[in-house]
């Protein structure tokens, strides 16, 4: 162990790891997944497909077909460069490794993605968060651009919708804050299959933007792809430090496959928005629950009369998983995070959610 102690950096050492709870058999509302699989006869087509991959070759290495086929389904502009990613994390890694140097740093709002945080303090940066208003969440236009002055930010993460809080901020403060960055400003776009709210035409207008966006809460978690969007000249300095064959042959048939059959997943989108408003229904009509609004695939509450981790505890003792994030960050105190499932799922939930406080 002296060794180890010796040779990891202090930053790495002082660092806790991303913790992932094993699930079990349990209802899993705790991860911003669909909940809905392919049919029957999709699968049979997909197994068809993937017994045609090459495996004992290496993938195609740019990943073309996918990328014309997102380019296709997303309404990539022609004239923006894609780079794919193993899942969004990946990409959010290459980004802050690239900028990375001693002196410089990284913003975002908080509470947002934790990722970005603790991407930074992997590369070495300081990490500044930017404190959204405790009512309801919003982007402080003048806190946030005191800070850019102040700071001089060579990073910026804007989370659109914001995880864990579920909104989308202001279309104008976004602007504003494009404008007013000396460095680079990352849209992340990872629930645009649930608010259909996009930075993607805005990139041509701003020369220190890029958009970026995974298929990860789309149904298609197990594939772990993400997709960054931008200017060939940032794209092609990123790509120099991406790792070869990132994007594994069964991922880029796969995807390839489902996203020719994107009708499947908007309909799939269609039952989550339905079942969003009527959780979100019947968490505001349970005393002792304040629930904020979302254009995501999750729902913020707070618990008001018990402890969140008595909560979470006593749920999943009954076989359900949420997010706990009771401290995490002062404006979470006695908050909880729960997924848009199935609709037996969230009936599971709020059932038992309203028996837990009675």
């Amino acid at each position: 162990m002296n060794n180890v102690r010796r040779w990891i950096k202090p930053a790495i050492q002082e660092m806790k790891a991303y913790h992932v709870p094993a699930t079990g058999r349990m209802i899993k509302l705790d991860a911003m997944e669909n909940p809905y699989s392919l049919s029957v006869e999709i699968r049979q087509q997909w197994l068809s497909r993937l017994n045609n991959v090459e495996i004992n070759r290496y993938p195609d290495a740019q990943a073309n077909l996918l990328k014309n086929r997102l380019r296709e389904v997303m309404n990539i502009p022609d004239e923006m460069a894609i780079m794919l990613g193993n899942g969004s994390d990946e990409l959010i890694q290459i980004i802050a490794m690239a900028l990375a140097q001693p002196d410089r740093i990284y913003m975002a709002p908080e509470p947002s993605f934790v990722m970005y945080q603790f991407i930074a303090g992997t590369v070495d940066v300081q990490f500044i968060g930017v404190p959204l208003n405790r009512d309801d969440f919003s982007l402080d236009r003048d806190i946030m651009l005191g800070a850019i002055e102040k700071h001089q930010p060579t990073l910026i993460f804007l989370a659109y919708p914001n995880n864990p809080t579920g909104n989308l901020f202001d279309k104008t403060v976004i602007g504003d804050v494009v404008r007013s960055a000396p460095g680079l400003v990352v849209v992340d776009e990872a629930y645009h299959a649930y608010s259909k709210e996009t930075f993607m035409p805005q990139l041509d207008k701003f020369d220190n933007l890029l958009v970026l966006r995974t298929l990860s809460k789309s149904g298609m978690a197990g594939l772990r792809l993400g997709y960054l969007v931008g200017a060939e000249g940032w794209i092609s300095e990123l790509d120099k430090i991406r790792l070869p064959y990132n994007i594994n042959a069964l991922t880029q048939s796969t995807a390839e496959f489902i996203l020719s059959h994107h009708e499947i997943l908007d309909a799939q989108a269609e039952q989550i928005y339905q079942g969003r408003e009527t959780l979100f229904s019947e968490l505001t009509q349970i005393d002792g629950i304040q629930a904020w609004p979302s254009v995501a695939n999750f729902i913020l509450f707070r618990s008001l009369i018990k402890e969140a981790n008595d909560i979470f505890a006593a749920l999943q003792g009954r076989g359900i998983l949420i997010k706990n994030l009771h401290g995490s960050h002062p404006a979470l105190d006695q908050c909880l995070r729960v997924t848009v499932g199935t609709d037996d799922e969230n009936t599971a939930f709020i059932t038992a959610l309203q028996q837990l406080l009675d």
